[in-house]
């Protein structure tokens, strides 16, 4: 009877918290879900991948879930996140892409509704051909686009506004060619605008560099130049000031949750990208990548969000896009 008792009051009486509870790891976060806003492959999809593994391999998470949500130039995930209202163990991964889609796809809803995690990498645009494409340097392509606009389609892996697409506007005024007369081809990311590149469906397409790297290496894609202000180490082509194209452009990457979380759950979620910067598994993944880690937390990053929000719009209108 006093052990039918005892187990009485152990299954009664609610557990006490241990040392490996996360009410008192202070800003450890035990698991967490990373919504992509786009397919899988692309730039969104890669960094999330990317930066949840290094986590776990760096034992900073104990595990995380990493699922994609796209349409809509990733609107319709930051729909889903703004929706999410108060969900601390939910965060989305986006970028400059989702900023321009706000504006070009009329979305309800803004980067500027939801609460910022952290800015975390940036990274160049590439301009791409397949193997055997017959441009074999930017010259040759750039002749021909100018001959004939609408005939040289361009592919990209964002909605109007998006970085992919923003890449190949500048690029097309800065060498005399009304915006409006590009034939823009748009994907929902770069896996999947990589399958018309190789099989010749565009003329060339505009990604990240990190998202064809292994391509690339393989030599099944071509790059005829980049859009950093300087090369980039590991790819053998110019940029394209080089080249006489008077742009440069430079693409983000970040993390953002939900609106209305605990002050709590948002120092845990910021403190969480803090010490992944630190971590030997995260170095080796911007290098290996090519990117570059910009990391910006919290406050520090809605600030940069505000200054993206008003920036884009401004160019927008300026291509005659918004």
């Amino acid at each position: 009877m006093a052990i039918a008792a005892a187990l009485v009051a152990v299954l009664l009486v609610p557990p006490l918290l241990t040392p490996g509870n996360e009410a008192d790891e202070g800003s450890q976060i035990r698991s967490l879900r990373v919504l992509v806003p786009n397919a899988p492959g692309g730039g969104y999809d890669i960094t999330a991948r990317t930066a949840t593994k290094a986590m776990e391999d760096a034992d900073l998470l104990g595990n995380a879930e990493v699922f994609n949500l796209p349409g809509a130039g990733g609107t319709v995930g930051l729909g889903r996140t703004v929706a999410e209202r108060g969900n601390g163990k939910l965060v989305m991964s986006m970028g400059l892409g989702v900023v321009g889609s706000v504006f070009t796809n009329k979305s309800p809803s803004s980067l500027l509704d939801t609460t910022p995690v952290a800015k975390l990498i940036e990274e160049s645009d590439i301009v791409v051909v397949g193997k055997d494409s017959p441009y074999r340097n930017i010259g040759q392509l750039l002749e021909a686009w100018k001959k004939d606009p609408g005939a040289v389609q361009v592919g990209g892996g964002s909605s109007p506004g998006g970085p992919d697409h923003l890449a190949p506007m500048l690029m097309a005024k800065a060498i005399g060619l009304a915006p409006k007369s590009v034939n823009y081809v748009q994907y929902d990311g770069g896996g999947e605008l990589l399958a018309s590149v190789l099989g010749g469906k565009v003329a060339f397409g505009v990604s990240g560099v990190g998202e064809y790297r292994d391509q690339i290496a393989a030599g099944t894609l071509r790059v005829l130049a980049v859009t950093s202000e300087k090369r980039l180490p590991g790819i053998d082509a110019p940029t394209l000031t080089e080249s006489g194209v008077d742009v440069k452009f430079t693409n983000w990457r970040g993390i953002v949750a939900p609106p209305g979380i605990t002050e709590s759950d948002r120092a845990k979620l910021v403190s969480l990208f803090e010490r992944l910067q630190k971590t030997p598994q995260w170095q080796e993944a911007l290098q290996r990548n090519g990117w570059t880690g910009a990391f910006a937390p919290g406050e520090q990053f809605g600030s940069f969000l505000e200054e993206e929000n008003t920036r884009v719009a401004t160019v927008l209108k300026e291509l005659g896009l918004a």
